[in-house]
Formats: structure tokens, C-alpha cells, sequence
């Protein structure tokens, strides 16, 4: 069964299997993790374990208790745990509560999940619903990004390319061997015969271990339209440190400025927003 942390939008596992996201992504205990493509991870066998990560600062002038202070949940790997939590007050928005999972990439196999209105079709090995064959070593899932083509980007797995992909776009990219970067396509990855996905939205908000120059907080579409018009609403997105753990970032009333400043916190050199608005962003471990 699924166990969603309190800072994430809450949801039934009826709600999960029906997800309009753009696909759901997944960590595995196994080989390659959904209504829009999205991650899972499943455990990977037989790699070295990231260390376990350290205590996130909180920013100045944010006073929640406890946070910064990660927490292990979810299922073990090689009787380790691989999935941290923790929450944290985004600088601007003190009172705001955001919440941060860290995921060791080097046990886990990231699998993308695709969507059964985005890019929908038929004929995925890997589509909602998860099966639960497949849940039964399901570590993680989170939410995907925007539907198409409100992407600007591309689509491709298990042999498909679904939409064009565009260079300098921000792209998850995961690889044969269960690896997986977040990176600027063009740049940090480009198209071979160890691809197996990539999953494009918008451009980086992260790079270098920076927010990239020009975000403003008041923005309401260039980085995605915000229900109601309003520039504060859930936010998420993905990103990845300089040892390759993987670290999700989502939470209510966030700006773009905002999401940037805790993937930075967090960790992350690139990082990518993925969905915004409510219902559409979801962390749940197993």
C-alpha cells in the first residue's frame, strides 16, 4: 500500500491507477516505473549505496521545528533504506510548508509509466494502471509533468517516440542500466542506444547548483498557467545532486522562485519543475 506524507496532496489508490498525469514515474526493486507519463522507482540490485544524505540548513527567518531533518520511509533495499523525507520553509513564503524525498539512484531503477490521456495510446509494457506484480517491489512514485504538448518538449520510451524531442529542453533520462540523470537534452544527454525514456518539460529551473537567471515570482505561465491567476500554488519538481541521488521537491502556495530556491537547498545542480496545481502533484512511498 502506498504511505503519502502529510505535506503531499492526498489521494486513493483509485485515484493513483486513474492519474490523468503525464506520466507517472517509478522506483523499482526490479528491472525499469501514469493517466499523464510519470516516474516510479523499483529497487536495483547489486550497486554501491549513495551515503545517507545530510541535514538540509533552513533558511533564515523560518522557524518550522524540525526541519531539514531528514527521515528514512518506505520499503528497505538490501536492508538499507533508500527513500528520505523531509520539510522545509521556502525563504519568501515563511509558513509555507514544502516537502523534500531523497532517493538514492543507485539502488533504485527509475521506470516511466505512461499516461493514459497523456501521451495515452496502447500497446505499453509500462502504463497505468501499475499492475501489482509490479507494485509488490514499487518503492516510490511521483508525479510526472505538464500533459502535452503544454511541455514544450518530447516524449520517447519503450521504443516510441511519441513527441519530437527538443534540444535544450529539461528532460528526465533514464538509461538501460537503471541510471538515470536530470539534465539539459543536447547537453547532458543526447539520443543512443542506452536510452530507454526521456521525459521532457519545459527547460531546467535548476543548472550549476543555481536557479536559472530571469525567474520571477509574480509569474503565472511561462513556467506553467496557475489556476485562479495567482503566482503561489503547488509546485513540484524534480532534480538531481552531485553524488546522483534524485531529490522531488512539492508543496502548496509555492512560487516558481520559490521551487527553485528548495531543489537548490535540497541539493540539487539541474533540476526540472514537473506539475503544478492542485491534484496533479503526489509523492507516495511503499
Amino acid at each position: 500500500m502506498a504511505k503519502r506524507s502529510m505535506w503531499m496532496a492526498k489521494r486513493s489508490m483509485q485515484g493513483l491507477r486513474r492519474w490523468p498525469v503525464a506520466a507517472l514515474v517509478g522506483l523499482l526493486s526490479i528491472p525499469p516505473v501514469a493517466a499523464y507519463a510519470a516516474p516510479a522507482v523499483h529497487k536495483r540490485a547489486g550497486s554501491v549505496a549513495l551515503p545517507s544524505p545530510r541535514p538540509v540548513a533552513p533558511f533564515a527567518g523560518t522557524s518550522l521545528a524540525g526541519q531539514g531533518l531528514w527521515h528514512a520511509t518506505g520499503r528497505l533495499v538490501d536492508g538499507r533504506p533508500v527513500v528520505y523525507e523531509t520539510t522545509l520553509e521556502p525563504p519568501q513564503d515563511p509558513g509555507v510548508v514544502a516537502g523534500v524525498a531523497w532517493m538514492d539512484a543507485r539502488l533504485l531503477r527509475p521506470t516511466l509509466y505512461s499516461g493514459s490521456l497523456s501521451p495515452g495510446g496502447f500497446g505499453w509494457k509500462y502504463t497505468a494502471p501499475v499492475p501489482a506484480s509490479a507494485a509488490r517491489t514499487l518503492v516510490a512514485a511521483f508525479n510526472g509533468g505538464f500533459q502535452f504538448p503544454s511541455t514544450d518538449g518530447g516524449y520517447f520510451s519503450e521504443g516510441k517516440l511519441v513527441f519530437p524531442l527538443r534540444v535544450g529542453a529539461a528532460s528526465l533520462v533514464i538509461y538501460k542500466d537503471g541510471s538515470a540523470i536530470v539534465g539539459d537534452w543536447g547537453r547532458d544527454a543526447t539520443m543512443g542506444p542506452t536510452v530507454v525514456a526521456v521525459r521532457q518539460n519545459l527547460n531546467l529551473l535548476v543548472d550549476h547548483g543555481q536557479a536559472v537567471p530571469g525567474l520571477n515570482p509574480s509569474d503565472i505561465w511561462t513556467w506553467g498557467p496557475t489556476l485562479g491567476g495567482i503566482p503561489n500554488v503547488w509546485r513540484s519538481g524534480l532534480g538531481q545532486t552531485a553524488d546522483g541521488a534524485l531529490v522531488y521537491v512539492a508543496g502548496p502556495s509555492l512560487t516558481v522562485v520559490d521551487l527553485a530556491s528548495l531543489l537548490v537547498r535540497a541539493g540539487a545542480v539541474r533540476a526540472m519543475e514537473l506539475d503544478i496545481n492542485p491534484y496533479w502533484t503526489v509523492f507516495a512511498t511503499y
